[in-house]
């Protein structure tokens, strides 16, 4: 046994002697092919890998995908259901691994004026409270509880009717008080909130006289679609006297988007590595063809077609380990620079795209040895005789 498996070494390292001296030239063209197979399947996979990340920061740049809101019949006040402001502090600020970051409101009805206005409006006033990070929009961006004096973002449609600048002082009247506060940004946001008034909570609750009270809640939650059901389900377990809903459009929009180019990236990862298996079964033909002799020398002195195929899958497997190894590293590399093209930010590299793309070519390039086959009808006596 031990001189058994003495021969198949020895048989093992001439026929990638005979690979690597007989012609330099195919073997070039194989580890190219292997190479740039794996270098296209490491770019593409890592960019699908990404697309989740980016897609999630894309879509929750365009707002909140979960809201809070009371229950039908629930608690009734002068600004309509409300619910107790102490349930923020029961949403988690992470998920699964994602940030989670929102905003709290009241929203009331209040009469406003100011020295360049000729008479009071009625606007609708939120009051906003941010939590869980700094920039979930531009209203988090300014402290609306300024220690000199109380800030408000202003609706460009209330500017323009009202004749507002940015700086001007705005005097808020609710049922029984008034509130001052001066206006630090005009929201040009597209949206209902271009025709209202926001201050900081605090503010909206004195003027509506609901201390501790908030209209909605609005979440930005990280993640894919799937994680956010799961947020969606284990929030509204936690705040039964609640009603949590996901915004649809978002979730649902980003998972189609995510499957749409993640089906893409397959095909194209599929494709690419049909064509590499189809180039190297071409040169493997050519070895084949050449290896007869080789193959008639190991069958005359009693080695087993059985063996005789393993040694050589064992060279294509060799090769592709080593096409790949260096392929997926480009790759990985490649995918960068394409992120920066498609989605307008470099892809993050993923080490376990790595051996995945190594293990694909390993795999494409045994199966390219198909052609190696034809060598089972080689008779040795023919082979010698110059028959073959």
């Amino acid at each position: 046994m031990a001189v058994r498996h003495s021969a198949n070494r020895a048989m093992f390292w001439r026929i990638l002697r005979r690979l690597f001296g007989a012609n330099p030239g195919r073997l070039f063209v194989m580890l190219l092919a292997l190479g740039a197979g794996a270098a296209v399947t490491a770019a593409l996979l890592n960019l699908q890998v990404d697309a989740k990340r980016r897609l999630t920061s894309e879509f929750t740049a365009f707002g909140p995908n979960v809201l809070v809101m009371p229950r039908e019949g629930g608690s009734r006040d002068s600004s309509g259901p409300t619910l107790d402001e102490s349930i923020v502090k029961r949403v988690p600020f992470s998920w699964e691994g994602s940030r989670v970051y929102g905003s709290a409101y009241l929203f009331l009805i209040a009469d406003v004026s100011s020295v360049r206005s000729k008479e009071d409006q009625r606007v609708v006033v939120g009051g906003i409270h941010v939590f869980g990070a700094d920039d979930l929009a531009a209203a988090a961006k300014i402290d609306l509880q300024s220690p000199e004096e109380q800030l408000c973002i202003v609706g460009h449609q209330v500017v323009d009717l009202m004749h507002l600048k940015v700086g001007d002082r705005l005097t808020l009247r609710g049922a029984e008080i008034q509130e001052p506060c001066q206006i630090a940004l005009v929201s040009r946001s597209g949206s209902a909130e271009d025709s209202q008034i926001f201050s900081h909570l605090d503010v909206a609750q004195r003027l509506a006289g609901l201390p501790d009270r908030i209209s909605l809640i609005q979440l930005t939650v990280q993640g894919t679609a799937q994680q956010i059901d799961r947020f969606v389900a284990a929030l509204q377990h936690e705040l039964p006297e609640a009603e949590v809903r996901p915004v649809r459009q978002f979730t649902e929009g980003q998972a189609k988007i995510y499957n749409r180019i993640s089906g893409l990236l397959t095909a194209t990862v599929g494709i690419v590595l049909l064509l590499t298996g189809l180039c190297v079964m071409a040169a493997m033909t050519n070895v084949a063809m050449e290896r007869k002799m080789d193959v008639g020398l190991m069958k005359a002195i009693g080695g087993s077609m059985r063996r005789v195929l393993r040694l050589f899958l064992a060279e294509a497997a060799l090769l592709g380990l080593a096409g790949g190894m260096i392929g997926a590293a480009l790759g990985i590399f490649l995918s960068i620079g394409l992120g920066k093209a498609v989605f307008g930010m470099a892809a993050r590299p993923r080490l376990i795209v790595y051996p995945v793309a190594v293990a694909l070519t390993v795999i494409v390039a045994i199966l390219s040895a198909f052609p190696l086959r034809r060598l089972t009808s080689i008779r040795p006596a023919a082979v010698f005789r110059g028959e073959a």
